[in-house]
C-alpha cells in the first residue's frame, strides 16, 4: 500500500531552496489550469478575512479559557477521565482494524502489539498519579498518542484520531511554560506530529489527516507552551505546514483552503512576538551565547548572502529556463534554521532543552521564515509590463501566497522589524526588489498584494526604506498608471487605488515633497503624482470612469490634508525668496539638524530652488552645452570661471540632461572636459562592487560615446576610480582598464543580434590572460562575469519612449549602495511647514481636473465631492493669500452658472432648478465668495454675472441693494417685486425686479388673480417644483451678504468688487442712448452705492471710481431713465449718510453734488422736486458738519436753481429758511452764499409775494449774525486775525447791501419796497458799527445811487403796469439816501472824497426832481427833494461842513458846487438856509466854480429852460 510519510527535518542553507523552487514549478505550478485556480481564487484571498474571522473567534475563546485558568490547574481527576476517553478512542478505531483487533498465540504466550501495550499502560496508570498534574511530565500522557502518529503501520483514521487526542491535550491549558520537562515535551509533539506516518486507505482519510496535522502544529504555536518551542522546531513547523500546502494543491478544496488558513495563521503567530522581543538583551539560558552575537552571526551571513544575491540575480533575471533540480525522493527542503552547516545543525539538538526559546530569542526562525517567504517570490518569473514578447506562462497563485504571508508577517511585525537587522536588511534588498519586480505584474491580484505590502511599509519602516519607495512609486506605480507604457485598465485601476490609498496618509505628500521633491538626487515624486492624479481625472474623449474618480479623490484628499494643517504653527505662511548672490558648492551644502524644522525647512526651500534652476539649466543644456553652463553661472550654481568638480556635480546630479551628451562632454580630449571626467569618477563609491556591476552603475549615468579615443578615456577614468576603491583582486589600474574594455566588448559581441559567432567563456578567460600584473586572474572571477554580462546587457540609454524606468539589476544594486549614504527620511509632524509650496504646485491641475470632473459627472456623489474639492482649494488659497488660484476657481464655478444666460426667462428658471449640477456650483461659488471674499479679485465680475443672471430671472431677494441702514427694514421675499413709488424719500433704496409679465410666477399671479381677464396656463407641477427649487438654492446662496458685508473685506478685494460692479454697470452704456440690459445697470449701481455705503469708515477707498461713474452716467445721458434717476439719488444718499462721519472728505462729496447742476434741462426737469427734497433733507440732517465754503456752495447752488422751479421752490425755501432762521447754520463760510440765495428767492416770480418778504426778512435778519461774529472777532487773541476777521465782515455785510439793493428794482411793489425798507434798516442799523469811511462810499456809490439811478431809468422806461408806483418807491429811495447821510455826515464830511459823494447825492436831487410822471412832475418828489435838501443843508451847515471861505484861491468848491445844483433842484433854499448871503456874490463866485469844472459839467442854467422841456414826459 501507499505511504504519506514526512520525514524528519534536515536543515540545509537556504540556496538549497532551489530545489523546491524546481518541484514547485514542475508540480504544483503545472499542476493547476487557470480554470481550476479561479474556482479556488476566492478562498485564500477573497473569503480569507472570513475565516481569520472564524478562527479568531476561536482562538479568542480558547484565550479566555487560558486566562480563567491560570491561577488554578484543572481537577486532575477531569484531566485523568478525559485522557482515558482519548485512549478508549484510539483502541476503539484500533479494533477495527484485524491488526489490531485479535491477539496471536505464540508458544502459547499471548502478546500485544507495543502500540496496544503502551495505550494500556496509560489507561492503568492514569488513575494512580498523586502530584497536581502540572508536575506530571508530559512526555508520560503524550508519548503513547505520538508512538501510534509516528507508527507507519497505523492507517489513516487510527493517526487521525490519535493527532485529535494531542490537539485536544493541548489545548486544555494541561500544558503551559510551568509544566516540568515542557521544552522537551513540546519538542516530542513537534517531532512526532512532523514525522507523521500513516497508510493511505482512501483519498478522504488522507485529507482529514492532513488537516489534523495542521491542526495540531498551529495549537503547538498559539497555546501557552509554544514559548519553550526553539527556532528549529519552529522552523519544522513552518517547514511542514508549507509543504502540505504544496501537496494539497492536488487534493480537495476543503484541505488546500485549510492548508493555507493554517500557514497563513502560523506566520502571523510567530511575528506577533517580535513586537516583544528585545533585540538588545535576549541570550541563551545557560549564559554560553547571546543574541547580539546571533544576530552577528546573521548579519555577517546576510551580507555575503546579499552579494551572492546581487550576482545570482544578474544571472537569473532574464533567465528563461525554469530550475529542474530535485531530491531524490521527491521532497524538497523548504526552510532552514538559522546555521551555516551541518554542524551548526547538530548544536541546536545538543543544546539544553531551553534554549533558542521562540519568545526570547525567536530572531533567527523569523528571520529564516521571512527569507523563505521572500525566496518563494522568486519561484515563478514574473511577467511584466514590457514591449517585448515574454512566451513565459505566468502563475499568480505561489507569489500570491507569498506575499500575503509577507504581508501578515509586516502587518504583525510593524514598526519591531527595524530593530532586527537581519528582517530589516531582507526587506530593504530581497523583498523590495521582488515587489519591484511583481509591481509589474498583469495579475491584478498580485499587484493589489504588492501595493498593499508597500503601504504596510510606509506605515512602518519609511524612515529605512526612503530610496525603495522613491524607485517604487518611479518605476511601479508611475509607470502602470499611464496606459501609453502598455499597462491595461485593471492595471491603470488598481494601481490607481493604491495611489489614493497613499495619499489618504495624511502626511504621505507632505513626505514625498520634503525628501524627495525637494533633493536633488531624487525625482520629483510630489509633482509626478499630482500630475499623475491631474491627468488621470481628465475624461479625455471617454465617460467618467472609475479611475477618473480615484484620480479626483486623491488629489482631493491631498487638498485636505494641506487644509487640515492650516494655522498648525508653519515657519512662514508663504515662500521666502531664495536668491544666489554668491557662488556656493550646491552638491555640499548640508543641513545643520534634520530635527529642527528651523533648520531643515529653509534648507529643503533652497534645495528645492537649487532643483529648479538646475533643470532649467539642463533643458539649456541639452540644447547647447555652453548656453546651459552660462546660464548656470547667471544663476550662481557654477563659478564665474568653471571649475572641473562643479561642472563635473551638475553632470552627475541634475536629472533631466541628455545622456548622449553627457557622454560626449566627459569623453572630450581637451583638458578641461578630462579634468571633470576624473572628477565625474570621483563621485561614485565602488566599494564592496564587481566590476562589472561597478561599470553597470557607471553606465546608467550617461551614454558611452561611439569613438574609441572617447571610450579609452571613459575606462581610464572609470579603472583609476575602482582600483583605487576595490584593490582586492586586480593588481593595478591597467588590469582594470584592460578588464573593463574585455567587458564591453563581450557586451556588445553577446548582444549585438549582427555577431553572429558570439564568444565563448573559455574565449573570454583566454582574451584576459596575464593582464593582472602579468598574472590570471582568478577563473572564477572572470567565469561570474561572464555569466553576468551574457545574461544581462549592459544598457547605458533608457527604453524609447519611457519616461519612467524600469528597474534592472544593475539599476537596483546602485540604489542599495545609495541607501547606506543618502540623507535621512524627514518624516511629517502635521505641521504645514511647506504646505505654500506644496500648494501652489498642486492647485492649478487640481482645479481644472476638478472643474472637468464635474462638468462630465452626472451622479450627485461626484458632484459634491467636487464642491468639496472646489472648497477645500479656496479654503487653502485664501489662507496662504493666493488671489489668482482664487480668481481662477471662481471662474471654473461662474461658467457652470452662465450657461443659463443665452436661455429665456421661464427656460433659465426652470433649468436652473432642475439642474442639480447648476444649483451646487451656485451654492458654492457663492460659499466661497460669502467665506473667502477677501482673497478674490477679478472673480468679481464672474460672481457679478451669475448675479445679473439670477437678477433677469427674478429670483434675487428684495433688500440685495440694501446697507447696513437699511437691515431692520429688509425682507426676505423672493421674486418679481414693484416700485411702490418713484419718489426716493425714505432712506431706503428698494430693489426693483425687471417688469416682466411673461415670467412664470407673473402668469401664476394672474392665474390666482380675480380680477384678471386673460388666464394664461397653468404651471404644471414639475414647474412649481423646479421654481422652488430654484428659490431654495438662491436662498442658500445669502447673495445679500456678499454685499451687507463687505465692510469686512479687505482693501483690494474690495477695490475689485467696486471695479466689477462699475464694468458690468458701464458697459450697457452705448452713447447718449441706453440699451435694452439697462436693469442691469440700474442693479449694480444700486450694490455700487450699497457697498459704499457699508464701507463709510473706507469711503475714500471706493469715492473715486464710484464718482467717476456716477458722473458718467449723468453727464452722458440726454433724458430721463431709470439708470439717470438712480444715479442722481444714489449719490445724495451717500452724501445724505456719509458727511456725519466723514469730516475728511465732506467737501468732496459736496462738491459731487455739482454733478446735479450738469444735468441736461429734460432730465433736470423731471427731478428737481425729488432732488430738491434729498437736498432739504441733507441739509436738515448734516448743516452742523458742512464747514468749507465750496460746501455751502454746492448746496446753495442747489438750492438757488429750486427757486425759478415752481414744484420745487417751496422745499428749496424751507431748506434756506432752515439754514439762515436766527443764523443757527449761518457761518462766515456761507453767509454770501445763502444771502445770494435768499436774494434769489426775494426775486423769484415763481412763489408768493409773502416768500420773497420772508426772504428779505433773512437777509435783514443775518446782519445780527453779522454783529455778533464781529463781537466775537474783536475778543480773539491775535490782532491779525481780528483785523481779517473784521475785513470779512465788512465784505459781507456790503454783499448784504448788494443783494437788498437788488431786490430794490423787483416789478413787484410789495418787494421793492420792502427790499428798500430792508436795505434801510441794514444801513442804518450799521452805522454805529465800525464800517470804515471808505465801505460807506462804496455802498452810495455802488448801491444806494445805482438804486436810485435804475429806478429812475426804470421810471422813465417802463409803465405803470409793469413796475407799477415807482413813484412811491423813490420816494422811499430818496428818504432812505437822505436818512443815511445825515446819519453819517459827520463821519463822511472827514472824508477826501467827500465833495464827489456830495456831487452824487446832488445828481440824484436833482434828477428825481426833474423826472416826470405822464407828462407832469412828480408832486410828491418836487415837495419831497426840496425839503430833504433843506434839511442837509441845515445840517451841513449847523455842523460846519456847509460854510462859504472867502480866502481868495477859490478851493470851497463844496459850496459853489452846492449852489450850482440848486439852482437847477430849488434855487430858493440859498436864502432860506442863509438869509444873510448876497445873491449877486453867489452867482459870480458860482460862475466862477463853473468855469473851474470845465466844459464837461452837467449843470443847467434854469434861466435858459424852457416850461415843457425840463423832462422827458412819463406816459
Amino acid at each position: 500500500m501507499p505511504f504519506t510519510s514526512y520525514p524528519a527535518k534536515h536543515f540545509v542553507l537556504l540556496k538549497g531552496l532551489k530545489t523546491l523552487f524546481s518541484l514547485l514549478n514542475s508540480g504544483f505550478c503545472s499542476s493547476h489550469s487557470q480554470h481550476s485556480f479561479n474556482k479556488c481564487e476566492p478562498d485564500p484571498f477573497v473569503k480569507i478575512g472570513h475565516l481569520k474571522m472564524q478562527m479568531q473567534t476561536g482562538l479568542n475563546a480558547i484565550e479566555d479559557q487560558y486566562e480563567q485558568c491560570e491561577a488554578k490547574y484543572p481537577n486532575k481527576t477531569a484531566i485523568a477521565c478525559m485522557i482515558n476517553a482519548e485512549i478508549s478512542a484510539v483502541l476503539a478505531v484500533m479494533r477495527r482494524n484485524v491488526r489490531w483487533g485479535v491477539h496471536y498465540m505464540l508458544d502459547d504466550d499471548q502478546s500485544e502489539h507495543f502500540l496496544v501495550q503502551s495505550l494500556k499502560t496509560l489507561r492503568r496508570q492514569i488513575f494512580s498519579w498523586q502530584n497536581q498534574w502540572h508536575t506530571v511530565n508530559p512526555a508520560l500522557y503524550l508519548q503513547p498518542f505520538l508512538d501510534v502518529i509516528r507508527s507507519d503501520e497505523t492507517s489513516a483514521p487510527i493517526t487521525g484520531v490519535a493527532l485529535s487526542s494531542v490537539y485536544k491535550i493541548l489545548t486544555l491549558d494541561v500544558i503551559d511554560q510551568h509544566t516540568v520537562n515542557v521544552g522537551d515535551s513540546m519538542h516530542l509533539v513537534v517531532d512526532s506530529v512532523t514525522s507523521c506516518r500513516f497508510e493511505v486507505t482512501d483519498p478522504g482519510s488522507e485529507e482529514v489527516v492532513l488537516m489534523k496535522i495542521l491542526q495540531v502544529l498551529l495549537a503547538c504555536v498559539k497555546g501557552k507552551a509554544s514559548v519553550m518551542l526553539s527556532n528549529q522546531h519552529i522552523c519544522t513547523i513552518v517547514n511542514t505546514c508549507f509543504r502540505i500546502v504544496h501537496q494539497a494543491g492536488t487534493k480537495g478544496e476543503l484541505l488546500q483552503r485549510i492548508a493555507r488558513y493554517t500557514m497563513h495563521e502560523l506566520v502571523r503567530s510567530i511575528f506577533s512576538h517580535l513586537q516583544n522581543i528585545d533585540n538588545t538583551k535576549c541570550g541563551f539560558i545557560n549564559g554560553s551565547a547571546t543574541l547580539k552575537q546571533v544576530n552577528n552571526g546573521l548579519n555577517n551571513e546576510h551580507a555575503l548572502a546579499s552579494r551572492e544575491l546581487e550576482n545570482e540575480r544578474l544571472n537569473s533575471a532574464h533567465d528563461a529556463q525554469p530550475l529542474s533540480t530535485v531530491t531524490g525522493s521527491g521532497i524538497a527542503t523548504v526552510v532552514t534554521a538559522n546555521v551555516v552547516d551541518e554542524n551548526t545543525a547538530m548544536n541546536y539538538n545538543k543544546t539544553e532543552p531551553h534554549e533558542l526559546q521562540l519568545m526570547t530569542d525567536g530572531v533567527p526562525c523569523m528571520v529564516e521564515i521571512f527569507h523563505f517567504l521572500c525566496s518563494l517570490l522568486n519561484v515563478t518569473e514574473h511577467m511584466g509590463v514590457n514591449p517585448r514578447p515574454n512566451t513565459m506562462t505566468f502563475d499568480e497563485d505561489v507569489p500570491l501566497f507569498a506575499l500575503t504571508l509577507i504581508n501578515s508577517a509586516i502587518e504583525l511585525g510593524g514598526p519591531s522589524f527595524r530593530h532586527h537587522p537581519g528582517l530589516l536588511s531582507l526587506i530593504q534588498d530581497e523583498l523590495f526588489y521582488n515587489l519591484m519586480q511583481f509591481g509589474l505584474s498583469i495579475s491584478p491580484l498580485v499587484l493589489s498584494m504588492v501595493c498593499s505590502i508597500v503601504l504596510n511599509l510606509y506605515q512602518h519602516l519609511r524612515q529605512e526604506l526612503k530610496l525603495q519607495l522613491e524607485a517604487f512609486f518611479s518605476c511601479v506605480i508611475l509607470r502602470l498608471a499611464q496606459s501609453k507604457y502598455g499597462a491595461s485598465y485593471q492595471q491603470q485601476e488598481v494601481v490607481m487605488e493604491a495611489l489614493v490609498d497613499f495619499c489618504r496618509q495624511k502626511t504621505f505628500m507632505v513626505e514625498m515633497y520634503t525628501n524627495f521633491d525637494c533633493d536633488i538626487s531624487y525625482s520629483d515624486v510630489f509633482e509626478d503624482i499630482a500630475n499623475l492624479l491631474s491627468k488621470s481625472a481628465f475624461p479625455v474623449n471617454n465617460p467618467l470612469s472609475s479611475i477618473h474618480i480615484l484620480a479626483l479623490d486623491g488629489l482631493i484628499v491631498v487638498m485636505q490634508g494641506i487644509a487640515e494643517r492650516l494655522g498648525s504653527g508653519s515657519l512662514s505662511s508663504e515662500q521666502s525668496p531664495v536668491n544666489f548672490e554668491e557662488y556656493t558648492p550646491f552638491w555640499m551644502e548640508k543641513c545643520d539638524s534634520f530635527a529642527d524644522p528651523n533648520d531643515w525647512v529653509p534648507f529643503f526651500r533652497q534645495r528645492k530652488y537649487i532643483k529648479r534652476k538646475l533643470m532649467i539649466g539642463a533643458d539649456h543644456f541639452n540644447r547647447d552645452s555652453k548656453k546651459g553652463l552660462e546660464f548656470l553661472q547667471g544663476a550662481h550654481l557654477l563659478p564665474n570661471k568653471p571649475d572641473p568638480q562643479s561642472v563635473a556635480c551638475f553632470l552627475r546630479y541634475t536629472a533631466g540632461l541628455d545622456k548622449n551628451l553627457i557622454g560626449d562632454f566627459l569623453g572630450n580630449h581637451e583638458e578641461f572636459y578630462v579634468q571633470v571626467l576624473h572628477e565625474f569618477a570621483k563621485t561614485f563609491d565602488f566599494h564592496d562592487m564587481t566590476l562589472d556591476t561597478a561599470l553597470r552603475v557607471l553606465l546608467e549615468t550617461f551614454r558611452l560615446p561611439g569613438e574609441s579615443q572617447k571610450i579609452h578615456r571613459v575606462l581610464e577614468a572609470f579603472s583609476e576610480r575602482y582600483y583605487e576603491q576595490s584593490p582586492d583582486i586586480l593588481a593595478n589600474k591597467d588590469a582594470a582598464l584592460v578588464l573593463s574594455y574585455s567587458i564591453i566588448l563581450l557586451n556588445t559581441d553577446h548582444h549585438n543580434v549582427q555577431v553572429k559567432k558570439k564568444m565563448t567563456e573559455e574565449d573570454f578567460i583566454r582574451n584576459n590572460r596575464h593582464i593582472n600584473d602579468g598574472n590570471d586572474l582568478p577563473r572564477e572571477f572572470l567565469s561570474e562575469i561572464y555569466h553576468s554580462i551574457c545574461k544581462n546587457e549592459i544598457r547605458t540609454t533608457l527604453e524609447p519612449g519611457f519616461g519612467f524606468p524600469e528597474m534592472t539589476p544593475s539599476r537596483w544594486i546602485s540604489l542599495m549602495h545609495r541607501a547606506n549614504k543618502t540623507a535621512p527620511y524627514i518624516v511629517s509632524d502635521s505641521r504645514a511647514y511647506l504646505d505654500y509650496d506644496m500648494f501652489v504646485l498642486l492647485s492649478g491641475p487640481t482645479i481644472a481636473a476638478i472643474s472637468v470632473v464635474f462638468d462630465n459627472a452626472e451622479n450627485k456623489e461626484v458632484y459634491q465631492r467636487c464642491m468639496d474639492g472646489f472648497l477645500v482649494a479656496a479654503k487653502i488659497s485664501a489662507y496662504y493669500h493666493l488671489e489668482n488660484v482664487l480668481d481662477d476657481l471662481v471662474v471654473c464655478l461662474c461658467k457652470f452658472v452662465t450657461v443659463l444666460d443665452p436661455l429665456s426667462v421661464d427656460d433659465s428658471v426652470l433649468a436652473f432648478g432642475d439642474d442639480t449640477k447648476v444649483r451646487i456650483a451656485t451654492e458654492t461659488v457663492f460659499t466661497i465668495a460669502n467665506r473667502y471674499g477677501d482673497y478674490i479679485r477679478t472673480g468679481w465680475r464672474n460672481i457679478l454675472d451669475c448675479i445679473l443672471i439670477f437678477y433677469k430671472l427674478g429670483l434675487l431677494p428684495t433688500h440685495l441693494a440694501s446697507d447696513a441702514a437699511d437691515e431692520s427694514q429688509v425682507t426676505t421675499e423672493i421674486g418679481h417685486g414693484k416700485s411702490t413709488s418713484n419718489s426716493l424719500l425714505s432712506s431706503n433704496l428698494q430693489y426693483i425686479a425687471p417688469k416682466r409679465s411673461s415670467g412664470l410666477i407673473s402668469r401664476f399671479s394672474q392665474l390666482l388673480s380675480l380680477g384678471s381677464e386673460e388666464i394664461r396656463s397653468i404651471p404644471t407641477k414639475e414647474q412649481l417644483v423646479a421654481h422652488q427649487q430654484a428659490t431654495q438654492a438662491i436662498q442658500k446662496c445669502h447673495i445679500d451678504s456678499i454685499f451687507t458685508e463687505s465692510k469686512f473685506l479687505q482693501a483690494e478685494s474690495l477695490l475689485n468688487l467696486e471695479r466689477a460692479l462699475i464694468n458690468a454697470g458701464s458697459q450697457h452704456l452705448k452713447g447718449n442712448r441706453m440699451s435694452e440690459d439697462e436693469e442691469s445697470s440700474v442693479l449694480c449701481l444700486e450694490l455700487l452705492v450699497a457697498i459704499t455705503l457699508n464701507n463709510r469708515d473706507r469711503v475714500v477707498l471706493l469715492w473715486k471710481g464710484v464718482y467717476d461713474h456716477i458722473s458718467n452716467i449723468i453727464q452722458s445721458t440726454l433724458m430721463p431713465c431709470a439708470l439717470v434717476e438712480k444715479a442722481i439719488f444714489g449719490l445724495l444718499r451717500i452724501c445724505h449718510r456719509l458727511l456725519p462721519y466723514k469730516e475728511n472728505i465732506t467737501d468732496e462729496l459736496l462738491r459731487s453734488l455739482q454733478l446735479v447742476l450738469k444735468l441736461d434741462a429734460l432730465v433736470a426737469d423731471s427731478y428737481y422736486e425729488q432732488i430738491t427734497q434729498e437736498v432739504g433733507f441733507l441739509v436738515k440732517a448734516n448743516a452742523s458738519h458742512i464747514r468749507s465754503q465750496s460746501g455751502w456752495w454746492t448746496i446753495t447752488a442747489l438750492l438757488s436753481i429750486t427757486s425759478r422751479h415752481l414744484e420745487s421752490s417751496e422745499a428749496g425755501f424751507d431748506a434756506l429758511l432752515f439754514i439762515m432762521s436766527d443764523g443757527a447754520h449761518l457761518l462766515p463760510a456761507n453767509y454770501i452764499l445763502c444771502v445770494d440765495a435768499a436774494r434769489q428767492f426775494a426775486e423769484s416770480r415763481v412763489g408768493q409775494v409773502d416768500r420773497s418778504i420772508i426772504a428779505l426778512d433773512l437777509m435783514v435778519s443775518s446782519v445780527n449774525s453779522l454783529e455778533r461774529w464781529s463781537s466775537n472777532a474783536k475778543k480773539a487773541a491775535k490782532e491779525e486775525e481780528v483785523e481779517k476777521m473784521l475785513q470779512d465782515i465788512e465784505e459781507m455785510w456790503f454783499r448784504l447791501v448788494q443783494g437788498l439793493g437788488k431786490v430794490c428794482l423787483d416789478q413787484r411793489e410789495e418787494v421793492r419796497n420792502h427790499a428798500l425798507l430792508s436795505l434801510q434798516k441794514c444801513l442804518k442799523g450799521a452805522v454805529g458799527a465800525h464800517i470804515p469811511g471808505d465801505l460807506w462810499l462804496t455802498c452810495f456809490d455802488k448801491v444806494i445811487f445805482i438804486v436810485l439811478e435804475d429806478l429812475i431809468e426804470i421810471a422813465e422806461s417802463h409803465s405803470q403796469k409793469v413796475y407799477p408806483n415807482v413813484e412811491g418807491t423813490l420816494v422811499i429811495a430818496l428818504k432812505l439816501m437822505s436818512e443815511v447821510f445825515l446819519q453819517l455826515l459827520q463821519e463822511l464830511s472827514q472824508l477826501a472824497a467827500f465833495c464827489e459823494l456830495w456831487e452824487g447825492m446832488l445828481s440824484c436831487m436833482e434828477k428825481c426832481a426833474k423826472m416826470k410822471f405822464k407828462g407832469r412832475r412828480s408832486e410828491k418828489l418836487q415837495v419831497l427833494v426840496p425839503e430833504l435838501l433843506k434839511n442837509t443843508l441845515l445840517v451841513m451847515k449847523s455842523g460846519g461842513i456847509l460854510v462859504q471861505i472867502n480866502n481868495g484861491s477859490g478851493e470851497n468848491s463844496l459850496w459853489e458846487l452846492t449852489w450850482l445844483h440848486m439852482k437847477n433842484i430849488a434855487p430858493s433854499l440859498h436864502s432860506e438856509v442863509f438869509p444873510e448871503q448876497d445873491p449877486e456874490q453867489l452867482q459870480h463866485k458860482q460862475v466862477k466854480a463853473v468855469e473851474s469844472l470845465g466844459p464837461d459839467a452837467n449843470i443847467s442854467d434854469p434861466s435858459n429852460e424852457k416850461e415843457g422841456q425840463d423832462g422827458v414826459e412819463i406816459s
